[in-house]
């Protein structure tokens, strides 16, 4: 079969796609990659996979009509022309989009992965409320072209329902997010007594990242032997941390480093991994730590608290609770054996629940594939 996979960043396809596209391409399949060019080596990389890369004009934000029904068009004319036997679209755009586009083209097989709802459905009422709207209608349009659609937690699917935006009789895959490769996000033993803290996301207020700042500073405070590492690129846009309130972060004990390549090696030399997200898809930053054997500290949220089983690989708190976050990062502190127990609990639940090669076997699987 011919299969055209919809992104709307270029290096996603190989981040957060490269072994589900390996794996389409293993089982026989050609394999088409669509996505903005916004890296030049995407287009050698996928090549290396023996994936074929179209770029299309995907605006990852802004909602321009003029320039969205432009992107709907390519697509479309992308799609007539390589004319896939099934389409799979992640993320807003590429999902709403690319389903259209699909449909206009007369491709037979139509899927989307919702990866995570975004800042429009962060909040549903007051000023966000018209955004929220819009979101939602648009997404109604476009999943009604799908065969079918997956979810990375049942809390996702259940929203979807209860909105409207998918009818009940819907077909609909719960996949466990995205995978995560365990060869090669191996177990590694923690390497310090003094307990480091790690929580790499981008600087955006849902992400939880202030939350994780304060509760680090108070820390700092009792305990200044420990370490509070804040990792991730600075994200513009209305829900982004000003570079003011990061270097006051820094002043009161937090190590914000920026973006690194590899944070294999950030994971390494941490002993918990935090990340006290009001919503997510599911976190593949939390699925990279517990497969190298880190004990958990995240928010049950949807999303979230399915990676974690309260007490057994981490501790699971509420959204927008400084106090509660800085509770349970506390225990590892007071009580250190907790790291590597729950370390070890973390892992196995990784290889359980969240090998790459079950997810992306649940995926092709769910497409016919």
């Amino acid at each position: 079969m011919k299969v055209a996979v919809i992104g709307g960043y270029g290096p996603s396809l190989i981040n957060f796609r490269g072994s589900m596209l390996r794996a389409m391409k293993s089982a026989g399949h050609e394999v088409y990659g669509i996505a903005p060019q916004d890296s030049p080596d995407v287009p050698e990389k996928l090549a290396a996979m023996g994936v074929k890369y179209i770029p299309a004009p995907i605006r990852r934000t802004g909602m321009n009509p003029v320039r969205d029904a432009a992107t709907v068009y390519s697509l479309f004319r992308i799609l007539r022309e390589i004319k896939p036997d099934a389409v799979l679209s992640y993320t807003i755009k590429p999902v709403i989009y690319g389903s259209l586009a699909a449909k206009m083209a007369g491709i037979p097989s139509i899927f989307s992965m919702i990866t995570g709802l975004g800042y429009a459905f962060g909040e549903t009422s007051g000023k966000r409320a018209l955004l929220f709207q819009l979101v939602k209608n648009m997404y109604r349009c476009g999943l009604a072209m799908n065969n079918g659609v997956m979810f990375q937690n049942p809390d996702d699917r259940n929203l979807f329902i209860k909105l409207g935006i998918i009818k009940k009789n819907k077909p609909t895959f719960i996949t466990n997010g995205s995978g995560v490769d365990l060869n090669h996000f191996c177990t590694m033993p923690v390497k310090h007594d003094a307990p480091v803290f790690l929580c790499i996301s981008r600087l955006l207020k849902e992400k939880g990242v202030r939350e994780f700042a304060h509760a680090s500073i108070h820390l700092k405070k009792k305990y200044p032997q420990a370490q509070f590492r804040l990792v991730g690129p600075h994200d513009p846009g209305p829900d982004s941390i000003s570079e003011q309130v990061i270097e006051k972060w820094k002043s009161g004990g937090v190590e914000c480093v920026g973006p690194v390549d590899d944070v294999r090696d950030e994971l390494e030399n941490c002993s918990v991994y935090v990340l006290p997200s009001y919503r997510e898809g599911t976190p593949r930053s939390v699925l990279e730590a517990m497969s190298t054997g880190r004990a958990i500290v995240t928010t049950d949220t949807p999303g979230c608290r399915e990676t974690v089983v309260d007490g057994s690989n981490g501790f699971l708190v509420p959204v927008k609770n400084v106090p509660a976050l800085e509770t349970a990062m506390e225990k590892f502190i007071t009580t250190p054996e907790l790291i590597r127990t729950m370390g070890g609990k973390s892992c196995d639940l990784a290889a359980e629940k969240y090998d790459v090669n079950k997810v992306n076997s649940t995926i092709m699987k769910a497409m016919g594939l």
